[in-house]
């Protein structure tokens, strides 16, 4: 068994909510969903929900994910935390 299972406070598999945060624009949900699928690929449409700012200048999008392991997660909020789209990756 690895360090990463053994020392982790996450049981795998479960249910995980991404909360991600960009600026306003008609491909933000889109584009996330495709980024997390990259290393979820059973995550669809259906999982995601977005929701404007007040203001409307930013979008935040919640992805409810099958997480099967810690380095998943890892990989994903490295790859959505890299893309020009995103401002914050909770």
């Amino acid at each position: 068994m690895s360090d990463n299972l053994k020392t982790s406070i996450i049981e795998f598999p479960l249910d995980f909510p991404i909360k991600v945060m960009g600026a306003q624009h008609p491909e933000f949900a889109a584009t996330v969903l495709e980024v997390v699928q990259q290393h979820a690929p059973a995550t669809a449409a259906a999982d995601i929900n977005t929701r404007p700012s007040s203001k409307g200048n930013y979008i935040s999008a919640t992805v409810v994910i099958r997480a099967q392991s810690q380095e998943q997660l890892d990989n994903i909020y490295r790859a959505l935390s890299s893309h020009p789209m995103v401002k914050v990756v909770l």
